[in-house]
């Protein structure tokens, strides 16, 4: 039985017989642009290698002039510097008129503008400037003299002989202006000197001014032309420009080819026409590929271990996955379409639940994951941890929430097990401690037993006197009783120390859990001889466990006792001191050892590591565990400031009680 199209199947069939129609239009447009894209770019590549031509010829005729400039200025040194010199002018002008078929005339004239002499010279000179160059030179030799420098003149036309314009250089003796070197040069002949064959051969190149006159061309083309360029024609200046003109190329094979590829793309469409009754049969291997495919993801969700539950914005179950009907124990058609309260909630945590349900519906859940209890459909409890992020529809648009739902009971159990061994690796290590300063207790408790008994027997030869006094026999009752308190005292902070207790933090006064520790390891530094230093300031109350601070104190500071071993006896200090930065505490134990070798620092809170023949390797990484569990952090530094040149300072930070 062959199931009814649907209509949206329907309506996508239309638009893909539509699509050759649209593809011909698409052609035509691709075409018009395609034309007009290369003809851009043919202009643009026609413009810029007009532009690169014109550069090189203004810079080639520029270094032309300027390297005349140089040598006409040299003459100039010359003549005002040397002797013989008609001779030397007559060689030099000789040598650039030969050099330079640009230069029309080369004259010298005094210091009253008589002409000394001139090459070539003109047919009739009665030594009046006159004679050789219209007003604009002398213009240009009186600016000249004035400056004391090479002055270009104004371009000036001279009958029967084409545009000219002429170079004043100044002549000096003994830094006097002495006379005046005036080169006359021909516009065309500086065009025919200098632009080369293959340039004109390409391009028209016409020297104007402003007023569009003429000075100067050349070319060996004709026709239409295409594109201009303009760029100032200086030195000489004076508005002079260089218009370079290029012309259209008789042909262009471009056009060809881009007929060629109309062709192509036309009978592409048509053969796209032809291919559109194939349609049909591909939709149904199309629709058969995604029924395959629709398959494989089903066996894929089934392999899932993560629960995946959706819920529209209602809060109602649409979707469940395998996995999370066995974690809840619940089939899918149980499940599906449900809404609160769930079967798998707990009833006495009902509340709770509700409210972290309208969080999520109101998209305020927690985006790291939360926790909830759960129950089995056989009233089996286990924990959750849940990922919710919005379920976005194919038209992105959002229509639910899809939870990602993991089983933490066996995680969690883990946790607490490795919580457990911790605290029990914590309290062997306060044994082991009290085991190292056992005979250094045992020495410390002796002295007030010791006076006890003095005391004791004191009172007894007093009592044996038939004159006793009983005042004395009160004083050594009170000096006995104060000795007895001492050892209380001594016992009971060791049994404080080494008893086993649950972490709890409380407030407490940083300032005396460090007197006392201080107290705990005064015999040990006396016989160590190590001097205890502390800087302890008003500070506020801590949030920390009593019992698990000095642990993380005693371990610090025996640590830092011990690398003093080999330290001279006068700077064997250890001190400990503490401030309030921010909303915190910094504490610091600082001793003047032998420092951090750098091939353990990187490990030294690392579990089993240590530098000690008999040491566990497990008290700096349980001070470390101990710091972050009261939200602080413990690290080590150099003590750069040591009288040793060596020396470690260990910090750990305690967050301050709230007020």
């Amino acid at each position: 039985m062959h199931a009814k199209p649907h209509p949206d199947s329907t309506r996508r069939l239309r638009w893909l017989l539509a699509l050759p129609k649209l593809g011909v239009v698409l052609l035509l447009a691709a075409v018009v642009a395609l034309l007009w894209l290369l003809h851009q770019n043919e202009i643009e590549e026609e413009r810029a290698g007009l532009i690169k031509d014109v550069l090189w010829l203004e810079q080639n005729l520029r270094f032309h002039l300027g390297n005349n400039e140089e040598l006409l200025q040299q003459l100039a040194y010359d003549l005002g510097n040397q002797a013989d010199k008609k001779q030397l002018f007559r060689l030099r002008a000789n040598h650039l008129l030969k050099n330079n078929p640009d230069m029309m005339q080369i004259t010298w004239f005094d210091q009253k503008q008589q002409v000394i002499d001139a090459l070539p010279m003109a047919p009739s000179i009665d030594h009046e400037l006159d004679a050789f160059g219209p007003p604009v030179t002398q213009k240009a030799i009186e600016l000249a003299g004035r400056l004391g420098k090479r002055v270009y003149s104004e371009p000036f036309f001279l009958s029967g002989n084409g545009a000219h314009f002429s170079l004043a250089v100044p002549v000096f003796a003994d830094q006097q202006l002495s006379s005046m070197l005036v080169v006359t040069y021909a516009i065309d002949s500086l065009l025919n000197d200098q632009v080369p064959w293959w340039f004109a051969e390409k391009y028209r190149v016409v020297v104007i001014d402003d007023n569009e006159v003429q000075f100067g061309a050349k070319s060996s083309i004709e026709g239409v032309p295409s594109l201009t360029y303009e760029l100032p024609f200086d030195p000489p200046g004076y508005g002079l420009k260089f218009r370079v003109t290029a012309y259209q190329a008789p042909g262009n094979p471009l056009q060809r080819i881009l007929a060629g590829a109309i062709l192509v793309l036309a009978t592409g469409v048509f053969w796209s026409l032809w291919i559109v009754r194939d349609l049909m049969k591909k939709r149904a291997r199309a629709e058969e590929a995604l029924r395959a495919e629709h398959a494989l993801r089903s066996a894929m969700e089934d392999s899932l271990t993560v629960g995946m539950r959706a819920r529209d914005l209602t809060g109602r179950i649409i979707y469940v996955n395998p996995a999370f009907c066995r974690m809840t124990g619940f089939s899918s058609d149980e499940l599906v379409g449900r809404s609160p309260p769930m079967p798998y909630w707990v009833p006495e945590q009902f509340n709770e639940t509700m409210a972290m349900h309208q969080a999520v519906l109101a998209g305020e859940a927690p985006a790291d994951g939360f926790e909830m209890t759960f129950q089995r459909k056989n009233g089996e409890r286990f924990q959750a941890l849940i990922y919710e992020a919005p379920l976005i529809d194919g038209h992105g648009h959002h229509t639910g929430w899809m939870a990602s739902v993991l089983d933490v009971t066996e995680r969690r159990k883990a946790e607490e097990l490795a919580r457990q061994q911790q605290e029990q690796l914590q309290f062997t290590s306060r044994l082991v401690t009290m085991g190292e300063m056992a005979s250094t207790l045992a020495h410390e408790l002796n002295q007030p037993l010791s006076a006890i008994a003095s005391y004791n027997a004191g009172c007894i030869n007093l009592l044996a006197q038939a004159d006793h006094n009983p005042a004395d026999i009160r004083q050594a009752l009170e000096k006995l009783g104060v000795q007895a308190q001492r050892a209380g005292r001594i016992i009971r902070r060791v049994h404080d120390f080494v008893r086993k207790s649950e972490p709890k933090r409380a407030p407490c006064a940083l300032s005396e859990i460090v007197e006392d520790c201080i107290g705990f390891v005064e015999p040990e530094a006396r016989k160590r001889h190590v001097q205890l230093v502390t800087t302890l300031p008003d500070l506020p109350p801590v949030a920390a466990d009593r019992l698990m601070l000095e642990q993380v104190l005693l371990n610090l500071i025996r640590n830092g006792m011990e690398a003093m071993a080999s330290t001279a006896r006068e700077l064997r200090i250890l001190g400990v001191s503490a401030n309030v930065s921010g909303n915190e505490v910094v504490v610091a134990i600082t001793d003047n050892g032998t420092g951090i070798a750098p091939e353990i620092r990187d490990k030294l809170f690392t579990a089993f590591t240590t530098t000690k023949p008999e040491g566990m390797g497990v008290g700096l990484s349980i001070c470390r565990s101990i710091v972050e569990f009261h939200r602080g952090r413990l690290w080590a530094e150099p003590h750069t400031d040591s009288p040793t040149g060596s020396g470690t300072i260990f910090k750990f930070t305690l967050p301050l009680e709230p007020s």
